[in-house]
């Protein structure tokens, strides 16, 4: 899968690419520090990605402020988008279903149970019928 990860912690940018790593998932992982570096590659003409993985906490412009902007595309709207954050704040999920996600995962403090969820999500996105615009 082509997947556009959109983090602005290096940890967490080096967690998920652990991850993946020991998983042996051999998947494509384009990376953004922010919602604004995610449109410019979204919008550059490359390969659409599969999913994005988004965080809601970052600068510029929070995953929020992104996912209002993605989803009001023609061109974006039905790229699925799973929430990667450390927010329980319910209000926050509940906006982020309102826009149109595809999937909200908190992430764990332990690296195992990280790993686990990560493990869980792709092997979930791998089957099923994706739709591009």
């Amino acid at each position: 899968m082509n997947i556009l990860f959109i983090e602005d912690d290096t940890i967490e940018t080096m967690k998920l690419h652990r991850t993946v790593s020991k998983l042996q998932f051999k998947h494509q992982i384009t990376e953004a520090k922010n919602g604004e570096e995610a449109l410019r590659i979204l919008r550059s003409g490359s390969k659409l990605p599969d999913i994005i993985l988004l965080d809601l906490n970052m600068p510029r412009m929070s995953g929020l402020e992104f996912l209002k902007i993605l989803k009001d595309d023609e061109s974006f709207k039905y790229l699925p988008t799973i929430i990667l954050t450390t927010s329980e704040n319910r209000a926050d999920l509940l906006e982020c279903y309102r826009i149109g996600i595809a999937g909200y995962v908190i992430k764990p403090l332990k690296y195992e149970d990280y790993e686990h969820r990560l493990k869980q999500v792709f092997q979930y996105w791998e089957i099923n019928e994706l739709v591009k615009a």
